[in-house]
């Protein structure tokens, strides 16, 4: 079974993650620290460990690319954070503004069986998955 990562490493790759869908071109130190608001040291330090896990394929100074494993990682907490956040938004009514920082720390540490009871009430609620 894979060693569960930090939160910080998981925010890491659902910020590189989230950033080259929007390019699709690979993503720059720069954006993945700004998209977190930390230092550009700090981000180079996580991008090294995602690359030592591998994860991540990064040429010394250039665009960060996510490999397959880091792919489905990646997938994997955005998707945690996305039912979360609208389990929050169309079950409790809780403000979007506070469902996405919610859903940003649950993310990390939520059971897999209350996260799958979430995504199953999600998809009995809205069968047509609207």
């Amino acid at each position: 079974m894979e060693k569960k990562l930090t939160e910080s490493i998981e925010d890491y790759i659902e910020a590189i993650y989230l950033e080259d869908k929007k390019n699709g071109k690979g993503v720059r130190i720069t954006d993945v620290a700004a998209k977190l608001n930390v230092s550009k040291a700090s981000a180079n330090d996580a991008v090294r460990k995602l690359k030592t896990l591998g994860h991540v394929e990064q040429e010394r100074y250039g665009q960060i690319f996510l490999t397959a494993s880091g792919e489905k990682l990646a997938i994997e907490v955005y998707e945690k954070h996305r039912l979360i956040a609208d389990f929050l938004v169309r079950t409790l009514d809780v403000s979007i503004e506070n469902a996405q920082k919610d859903a940003c720390g649950i993310e990390h540490i939520i059971s897999d069986e209350t996260f799958e009871k979430i995504k199953l009430f999600l998809k009995n609620a809205n069968p047509n998955g609207q």
